[in-house]
């Protein structure tokens, strides 16, 4: 399901753009000419038996080991390319939007997410993104918090 859809269907508002093409989300921010800070960005993470989509700011790198203490795992690892492809096939590889739920896994976010108001993300290309309410997207995909990223 494309992510339009999926936010049409909960009733969720949002602003979508197009701009030039942006491989990161950095770069998005940039074509999006927003602080990194306003940039959601998912790092797919795999534990024992199942991945998890850490959502946090542009800008920021996830901490591995607290996330594992978040999921309560010994050890988490970063998902591969190849798990990548097969997880979001629908979405250019590294232009998957921020929400595990669109894609059936349950999403973290990091704790400073909770002090943004609109959150702006890739929506499945490398040249479309859609800005939400962040509490919203919170009410799109259910997130559990943790302290999961180094600034």
């Amino acid at each position: 399901m494309k992510l339009e859809t999926f936010l049409e269907q909960r009733g969720i508002e949002f602003k979508k753009d197009i701009h030039s093409t942006a491989y990161t989300a950095q770069a998005l921010a940039h074509a999006e000419h927003v602080s990194g800070y306003m940039v959601a960005k998912p790092v797919i993470v795999k534990g024992r038996s199942e991945f998890t989509m850490c959502v946090l700011h542009a800008p920021d790198h996830l901490d591995l080991q607290r996330v594992a203490r978040a999921l309560d795992e010994v050890d988490v690892r970063l998902a591969t390319e190849s798990e990548m492809a097969e997880l979001f096939p629908d979405c250019e590889l590294g232009a998957e939007p921020p929400i595990g739920a669109l894609f059936g896994m349950d999403t973290m976010m990091d704790s400073q997410l909770v002090e943004d108001a609109y959150l702006v993300m890739q929506a499945g290309t490398h040249t479309e993104a859609v800005t939400v309410r962040r509490d919203d997207w919170e009410r799109a995909c259910n997130p559990s918090v943790a302290s999961i990223a180094l600034c």
